[in-house]
């Protein structure tokens, strides 16, 4: 790139990260101070029950913290549920916020450090740049290797009629991002599939967004990001205790989060909100459903240069893949090649198989409109025809 194409940009990420295997058993050592002596630790049923958190919790309390847990978060989780954790975050005078989880539980927590600390509503927050602040000091221990959540400023909400909305400020970017890939490495294997895939979504997206934003830094991230998750993503599935394979599927994801926190996701993640909010099935098997189809909806306009993109991705997920035979060939063959791996890893691959009937997906289309903060940066203008026709190929 020379001089004459760079344009200015903002690359916000977390302050500091922790890449180690067992560095949330040392939490109290590397957060403590910042977290103070009263600490709201969100997490989800299933982490608590699984002792994920055990280790952390002890180790804060060896450094004289007392830990307050709040594990009600759930799948897309509600605004009911963060209101339940602001309450809780302030009936215990919490002085910090750690989440620990998977995606819902760190939306929620970066939330809760915002309301809890900033006394704002949290209807004024809702959109770019919105959320004022300040918040609680926050640490996020993610626990799968897919939404990249601990390095991103957005946090995601279901709110009434199954709408998904979201805060998007560089206010809510945690102080600390801890990443152990031991916690990864009693994943399912499909969660690891859905999970993964989705953080390849992050990748392609953040490398193709059409945001003014979209920056040389983001781009150099992106494509390492990809690396990491296309030669790992099945060995992690098909064999989960291997410990490189859970370490670079971790790195890669929060790569993938620093890219499309900084150049923002569009259409696939736009249209696969209603399949989550409706339907409730997880959010990155919401996004590999659609993944193929809305790629191929922004190849078939040549002009916009997302068959370039995409291209040049190629043999950065697929090391076999190459331009020997064209631009063209080169992308369609990625795409086929993004929706055979979900085929190959054991996830379903048309939505009717995730219940979403026929006559559900004019209602769908309409809701995708809804996210036009998303659908902005899609290399290709999409209309509600053009979703209904998309959910069409999915189904």
């Amino acid at each position: 790139m020379n001089s004459a194409q760079l344009t200015s940009f903002i690359f916000n990420t977390t302050a500091r990260i922790i890449f180690a295997e067992g560095a949330a058993a040392n939490l109290g050592d590397s957060a403590a101070k910042l977290l103070g002596p009263r600490v709201l630790l969100v997490t989800d049923p299933g982490i608590r029950a699984l002792g994920l958190a055990d280790a952390a919790i002890a180790s804060l309390e060896a450094a004289d913290v007392r830990v307050t847990v709040f594990d009600a978060v759930e799948a897309d989780p509600s605004l009911a549920t963060l209101g339940q954790a602001e309450e809780r975050a302030r009936e215990t005078g919490s002085t910090g916020i750690c989440g620990f989880g998977g995606g819902s539980s760190l939306d929620i927590a970066k939330l809760t450090a915002l309301l809890a600390g900033s006394g704002e509503d949290i209807d004024e927050a809702w959109g770019v740049g919105n959320a004022r602040g300040p918040r609680l000091p926050l640490v996020l221990v993610p626990t799968t290797a897919g939404t990249g959540s601990e390095v991103t400023p957005v946090s995601i909400i279901t709110v009434e009629g199954d709408e998904k909305r979201g805060v998007s400020s560089p206010v809510i970017l945690p102080d600390i991002a801890v990443l152990d890939p031991a916690l990864t490495l009693g994943l399912p294997a499909h969660i690891t599939a859905a999970t993964g895939i989705d953080a390849m979504v992050h990748a392609i997206e953040a490398y193709a967004s059409k945001s003014p934003n979209n920056n040389p830094l983001s781009r150099m991230i992106a494509v390492e990001a990809l690396r990491l998750l296309g030669a790992h993503i099945e060995t992690a599935v098909f064999d989960g205790a291997n410990r490189e394979a859970r370490a670079a599927m971790l790195l890669g994801s929060m790569l993938a989060g620093q890219a499309f926190a900084n150049s923002p996701v569009a259409a696939v993640h736009a249209l696969a909100y209603p399949v989550g909010g409706i339907f409730h099935v997880p959010h990155g098997l919401s996004n590999a459903l659609v993944l193929p189809h809305v790629l191929r909806f922004n190849a078939a306009e040549r002009a916009n240069g997302s068959e370039q993109l995409y291209a040049a991705l190629a043999p950065h997920a697929f090391s076999d893949l190459g331009e020997e035979g064209g631009t063209q060939a080169t992308c369609a063959a990625f795409i086929d090649r993004l929706a055979a791996l979900s085929e190959k890893l054991g996830l379903e691959t048309g939505l009717r198989q995730v219940g979403v009937g026929e006559d559900d997906l004019a209602r769908m289309a309409a809701d995708a409109m809804k996210q036009q903060r998303l659908l902005v940066n899609n290399p290709r203008e999409m209309s509600e025809t053009d979703a209904l026709s998309i959910y069409k190929a999915a189904w």
